[in-house]
């Protein structure tokens, strides 16, 4: 798998090695092909506003969103398979994890994982929909835990 990882603060804070490590543990978990493509960014609050408002006619900033590319089931051949985009704002997740009662290295954890689970078809749109992600979201958070 190929995880890029790009960083529009500076100087970037966070251990950008750690995102890595769980989202190959997301990926390998959820069985997808070995030679698939992820992007994550992280980004400030001005550039998340931007895209918020851009991509979801949204006005502020978000903590994650998720741009997919291509379609995450196997296919022929070699040819790799690009997953897509997550894109996170640490700061918003800071607030939350205050608001939450987290770390805010959990609220990151489950950031990346909520954002990749996007890519990978979850979806929270309606309540039950909703509970399958969240469950999945706490069920590979926890097995990553006990893994590290």
């Amino acid at each position: 798998m190929h995880i890029r990882i790009t960083s529009h603060r500076d100087p970037e804070p966070l251990d950008l090695s750690a995102f890595k490590r769980l989202a190959e543990f997301v990926l390998e978990s959820e069985e997808v092909p070995e030679h698939t493509e992820l992007s994550l960014a992280i980004l400030d609050i001005e550039e998340m506003t931007a895209l918020n408002a851009k991509y979801r006619g949204a006005e502020g900033a978000t903590d994650v969103l998720s741009f997919g590319c291509d379609d995450p089931c196997p296919v022929e051949g070699s040819e790799p398979i690009t997953l897509g985009d997550v894109i996170i704002a640490p700061e918003v997740a800071e607030e939350h994890a205050a608001e939450y009662d987290h770390t805010v290295e959990q609220e990151l954890n489950l950031l990346l994982v909520h954002g990749i689970l996007h890519l990978l078809g979850y979806s929270h749109e309606g309540d039950e929909e909703a509970a399958v992600m969240q469950e999945r979201e706490s069920s590979l958070l926890e097995a990553y835990a006990e893994e590290t």
